[in-house]
């Protein structure tokens, strides 16, 4: 019962709910989860240990981002995730959301210029 309370105790934080909405997508760094959801990275750091807490996500290095991913075994966060990108017209902040996640590639560089 307690992982059931803990999913939705995390579910009912908006951006947490976006960050895992996207984390469900794709892989993820902090940079471009700031700039997708136009949130400062200290509050997305944040709800990212929490995330990691709860073993929610995992992190990995690479070079100098680490990058975070949704850990698919739980299968009642999944098929809720499921159900929501199956209803996503019903949501518009996270069709915006969707949409800049297309973008995520400005947002790395924004946070630690690439050089050519």
């Amino acid at each position: 019962m307690n992982q059931l309370t803990n999913i939705f105790k995390v579910l009912s934080d908006e951006n947490r709910l976006r960050m895992i909405v996207l984390l469900y997508q794709e892989e993820l760094c902090v940079c471009e989860l700031s700039g997708i959801l136009n949130v400062p990275q200290p509050r997305i750091s944040q709800n990212l240990s929490r995330l990691r807490d709860l073993n929610l996500v995992d992190d990995e290095r690479k070079e100098k981002f680490v990058f975070y991913s949704l850990k698919k075994e739980n299968k009642i966060l999944t098929d809720i995730l499921k159900n929501i990108m199956g209803n996503l017209e019903y949501y518009p902040q996270l069709v915006v959301d969707k949409d800049r996640l297309e973008e995520k590639e400005a947002y790395l560089n924004q946070c630690c210029p690439i050089n050519d």
